[in-house]
C-alpha cells in the first residue's frame, strides 16, 4: 500500500510543481460581473461582525468575521478555514464564500484567521497552526451563541491547506492536550481553551456534526517526501520566507516521521468500531494539478475502508481554489461564475446533515 501511494505521488508531483507557480500568483482583482443571475451576496439577509479578536497567542492577534443570517431561531454553524498553503493569503479569500452562504441559507458563518509558517519571522510550526484550527472551533463552540448559533450543530469546511485543518479536527480533535511540548507528545495544546473546563470537558467541546473538505492537502508527510519544505515549493518565494522545515529546522520527516505523520489526517482514519466519525463531503475539480482527484479519491477510500461516511463530488473542469473570491486570471477562475455551483453543493449537504 504505501508503495502505491509513493507512485500516485510520484506521478503527480511534476504537475503540481508546474501549477503552484501559476496559483501561488493570486492575482485578484475584485468579483466579476453576475452573468447567471445568482444572488451573491444580500447584506440585508444577515449581520456582520468583522475581526473579532479570539485568540491573542505571544501577542499575534487571530481574528474572525461572524455572519449570522437574520433569523428568530438559533441556527447550526459552518466554520471556513482559508487556503493558500499554510504560507499565504487570510480569511478575506473566503470573503465571497460567506457571503454567499449566509445570503443563500441559513447558517452562521464562522470565518476564521490562523497564524501561518510564513509569520513571526518564518517560524511559525505546522503543530501550531492546527492549534490555532483547534482553538478556533473551541472559541466559536462558546461564544456562538452571542451571534445567533447553535453550538450542537457545527460544521467545519476549508479549501486546500483550509481542508488540512478541518480534516485535522475531524479526525484528531480529541488529540489535545493542556500541558506539554508537541515533539515529545505528539498532542495539541489548542490555541484557545475555554476556562474552568477539564480536559475531558474540552475534548467534548471538539466535536463537530460535519465536514466539507474541497481540494484538500490530507498526507503532509508523503508531501514533505516530495519537496514541500524544499525550494521546489513555490509558496515559500511567495509568502517572501526562506524554505525550512515546517516543524523548525532540527526535525524531519526523517528523523522524526511521527511527528509529520501527526498532522497528516490520512494516517489518523479510526475504524467505525471503534470510533465514527461525522459525515463528509469531499469536493476537488476534475483538472487540478495540486490536490488532484486521484489523491482525494485515496483519502475517501481510506475513510470508506473503516466504514466511515463520505461523498465525493468531482467538479468537472474545474481545477485548484475555484471557491477564492473575486477572479484569478492565471487559474482561469470567476468566483461569481464557479464557486456558487459547488456552494450549492455544499448546502445541500449541510441541509441534510441537519434538517
Amino acid at each position: 500500500m504505501k508503495l502505491v501511494l509513493i507512485k500516485k505521488y510520484n506521478s503527480a508531483v511534476n504537475q503540481i510543481l508546474k501549477t503552484l507557480i501559476l496559483l501561488l500568483a493570486f492575482a485578484f482583482v475584485g468579483c466579476s460581473n453576475n452573468k447567471n443571475d445568482v444572488v451573491i451576496n444580500d447584506p440585508e439577509q444577515y449581520d456582520l461582525v468583522k475581526d473579532i479578536i479570539w485568540a491573542s497567542p505571544e501577542g499575534f492577534d487571530l481574528t474572525l468575521d461572524i455572519y449570522s443570517p437574520k433569523s428568530k431561531e438559533k441556527l447550526p454553524v459552518l466554520i471556513i478555514y482559508h487556503g493558500g498553503g499554510w504560507l499565504i493569503n487570510d480569511k478575506s479569500i473566503m470573503d465571497q464564500m460567506s457571503q454567499y452562504i449566509a445570503t443563500n441559507s441559513k447558517y452562521v458563518v464562522c470565518n476564521v484567521n490562523y497564524r501561518l509558517l510564513s509569520d513571526k519571522e518564518n517560524s511559525i510550526s505546522l503543530h501550531e497552526i492546527v492549534e490555532d484550527a483547534f482553538g478556533a472551533l473551541l472559541w466559536v463552540n462558546e461564544n456562538i451563541h452571542k451571534y445567533n448559533g447553535d453550538n450542537s450543530k457545527i460544521a467545519v469546511t476549508g479549501d486546500s491547506a483550509g481542508a488540512h485543518l478541518a480534516a485535522m479536527i475531524i479526525n484528531l480533535g480529541e488529540e489535545i492536550t493542556d500541558e506539554g511540548d508537541f515533539s515529545e507528545t505528539l498532542l495539541f495544546k489548542p490555541t484557545y481553551m475555554p476556562k474552568d473546563n477539564t480536559l475531558e470537558e474540552i475534548k467534548s467541546a471538539m466535536a463537530v456534526q460535519a465536514s466539507i473538505l474541497s481540494y484538500g492537502a490530507f498526507d503532509i508527510y508523503n508531501a514533505a517526501i516530495f519537496g514541500m519544505e524544499s525550494s521546489s515549493n513555490p509558496f515559500w518565494y511567495f509568502s517572501g520566507s526562506s524554505p525550512r522545515g515546517i516543524f523548525g529546522d532540527e526535525y524531519t520527516h526523517l528523523t522524526h516521521p511521527d511527528m509529520y505523520k501527526k498532522v497528516s489526517p490520512i494516517f489518523h482514519i479510526p475504524s467505525a468500531d471503534k470510533k465514527s466519525l461525522p459525515p463528509q463531503y469531499l469536493i476537488v475539480g476534475s483538472e487540478d494539478a495540486l490536490t488532484t482527484p486521484e489523491l482525494v479519491s485515496t483519502y475517501q477510500d481510506k475513510l470508506l475502508e473503516n466504514n466511515q461516511p463520505a461523498d465525493l463530488w468531482i467538479y468537472d473542469d474545474k481545477g485548484h481554489a475555484f471557491l477564492d473570491s473575486g477572479t484569478n486570471f492565471f487559474l482561469g477562475n470567476k468566483f461569481d461564475r464557479d464557486a456558487p455551483k459547488a456552494l450549492d453543493q455544499i448546502i445541500g449537504f449541510l441541509d441534510e446533515v441537519f434538517e
